[in-house]
């Protein structure tokens, strides 16, 4: 077997999210069986047992706070459109799969809280309703607590079960959101908002990161973009005290709450890496945990005072170990095969210095150039990080250069560099990109005869306009689960989908139809000139499979060389040989048309 499947196949597990009140129950994710499921784990007993068994996988679960009861989210065939269920933590020997919020119809999911005392609280998002969140009292019918045709969501229920706070939209802009919070009961009333949106400054956004888990205690931790960046700070509503924190570190800033309520567990977040801090809360002190660098991808506090934190760099595969050093969840079987380190690029742009993450490939001749794949991450709020990950290892595996860039809208750089693409969607993003091609290219790093443009989502949306705005620059495009039709895939997505799209686009496509053209890879198809590669889940809700036909079938007009794979799932798959099959099919069809031989089978 390649070292390329290998890295695929080889088990792997998620960080382990405990019972609050039970903290010896924990529940994970993991490819063992293949596909990616949830996991049970008894830690005082040391047993796990496989908690779900689906035919396209699950990774949307969590426990109740006793640890009594596991709730997961289940779809159709990865169109996240369904209904929360659940089970005993103890297993089918304790009672069957059930629905956990009986009298609810499926939606898309908009965050769940659940209650010590049984209470969950359910929000759910559709095209004819919007969002509305729901209480769902134990044994009782649920009744509707917040309706709004814009995007809200459930952020979290107070230790007590007092107490709601609410992530909203309701000012228009699905990029920055608003905080209200509300006594909860069958007459809930909002008692208390904050909203950095007002007057007029739309690039302010809060975060909902949790009440303080203590009886009694009403403190909202929050993060908040007040001073271009993210950053917490705590909020209580009821006393209506404001405490910001501001703490001395560049980049991004989270947190979340140690299980006693005395300090915080800092996420920091900067030029693509991540590191770990305790803050005392009564001295204010910050002290650096022990993280290597990398990205921590998750982390929790443990009531013993440990800290758990799944990492990983580009070269060394993910672990989760804890901040004294020891393995906390060993996955079983074969471990994946390491890859290459990550050089740091930064390139001059039309809007700044621009991020890029570089590997080379191993035994290559002298420092290039080489066939190079830029691979684009999706989001568009998101960024590529020092972090393992198999597709870009396959490809360095047989050869090729890989390039990612943290263009303008990418998360991890400032408020400013993130809200930078409004209005001209992927314009902007391709933008940046080139500036890194040109980059690779005068740097003899990359062989301008073998430019691949590749990426999913978000990414595949900017490899297929690249394609048609950028036609010279690349040899050939890859794109997963793309937008290609930005009209159609409007109408057809997700309503979340649609209000991100207007904040982006500043209306529907009836109200700014110019910008919508603008920014659709379908107005530029006839300029392609390089073949392109497309693959689509038809039961994707993010970017759903008519848009993309249309640009299929466009490309079939023109007599145009392209590869089309559909599979039966959604926005992408959680089956492992799936997976390998995608990647093998753009693999097979890069080497073909850029004439260059399978190195590594």
């Amino acid at each position: 077997m390649p070292e390329w499947e290998q890295r695929f196949r080889a088990p792997r597990v998620g960080l382990p999210e405990w019972a609050e009140d039970a903290p010896d129950r924990s529940l994970f994710v993991s490819n063992a069986t293949g596909t990616f499921e949830l996991y049970a784990w008894d830690r005082g007993t040391g047993e796990q047992r496989q908690a779900t068994d689906r035919p396209n996988g699950t990774t949307d679960g969590t426990l109740t706070p006793d640890g009594e009861w596991i709730w997961w989210f289940s779809d159709t065939d990865g169109d996240e459109f369904g209904v929360w269920m659940r089970q005993p933590f103890a297993g089918a020997a304790a009672g069957r799969d059930q629905p956990a919020a009986s009298g609810l119809e499926a939606s898309y999911p908009a965050g769940l809280a659940l209650g010590r005392d049984g209470t969950a609280v359910v929000g759910r998002s559709t095209d004819e309703e919007g969002t509305t969140i729901h209480v769902v009292p134990p044994g009782g019918e649920p009744w509707v607590v917040y309706r709004h045709r814009e995007s809200a969501g459930v952020g979290d229920v107070s230790y007590d079960g007092r107490l709601l706070a609410i992530e909203h939209t309701e000012h228009g802009d699905a990029m920055h959101s608003a905080v209200k919070v509300a006594v909860l009961g069958e007459h809930s009333e909002v008692f208390a908002e904050l909203d950095d949106t007002e007057g007029g400054t739309e690039e302010l956004g809060l975060e909902v990161l949790g009440f303080a888990p203590a009886a009694g205690d009403n403190r909202l931790l929050i993060a908040h973009q007040r001073r271009g960046r993210w950053e917490p700070a705590i909020w209580d509503p009821v006393a209506a005290e404001f405490t910001d924190l501001r703490l001395d570190l560049p980049g991004d800033v989270s947190a979340q709450w140690y299980p006693d309520a005395t300090g915080l567990l800092i996420a920091h977040t900067y030029q693509a890496r991540s590191e770990l801090y305790r803050y005392d809360l009564a001295s204010g002190s910050l002290s650096r945990l022990d993280t290597p660098p990398g990205t921590v991808s998750g982390a929790t506090a443990r009531p013993d005072g440990s800290v758990e934190f799944h990492w990983s760099s580009a070269a060394e595969p993910a672990v989760v170990r804890n901040d004294r050093g020891e393995v906390v969840l060993q996955a079983p079987g074969m471990k994946p095969p390491a890859s290459r380190p990550v050089e740091d690029v930064w390139v001059d742009g039309p809007g700044g210095k621009i991020h890029a993450l570089v590997q080379r490939p191993a035994g290559g001749s002298g420092d290039g150039p080489y066939p190079t794949i830029f691979d684009i991450h999706g989001g568009p709020t998101w960024h590529d990080s020092d972090a393992f990950a198999a597709g870009p290892a396959a490809w360095l595996d047989h050869g090729f250069a890989v390039v990612r860039v943290n263009y303008r809208g990418s998360t991890g750089y400032g408020r400013e560099w993130t809200d930078a693409l409004k209005h001209r969607v992927g314009l902007i993003e391709l933008e940046d990109i080139g500036a890194v091609r040109q980059w690779a290219v005068e740097s003899g790093l990359a062989d301008p005869e073998k430019l691949v443009l590749s990426g999913g989502s978000w990414g595949g949306y900017l490899t297929l306009l690249g394609l048609g705005v950028q036609p010279d620059d690349w040899t050939l495009g890859l794109a997963a689960v793309p937008v290609a039709d930005y009209v159609t895939a409007y109408h057809d997505e997700m309503e979340a989908l649609k209000a991100m799209d207007r904040t982006l686009l500043g209306g529907t496509p009836e109200e700014v139809p110019e910008r919508f053209e603008a920014s659709s890879p379908l107005t530029y198809v006839d300029r392609v000139r390089a073949p392109v590669y497309i693959s689509a889940g038809v039961n994707d809700p993010r970017c759903p499979i008519q848009q993309v036909e249309n640009y299929v079938v466009r490309l079939q007009q023109r007599g145009h060389p392209h590869e089309v794979y559909r599979y039966d799932a959604g926005h992408g798959s959680l089956v492992v040989e799936e997976r390998i099959k995608q990647l093998r099919l753009e693999l097979d069809f890069a080497l073909k048309h850029l004439g260059l031989q399978d190195r590594r089978g």
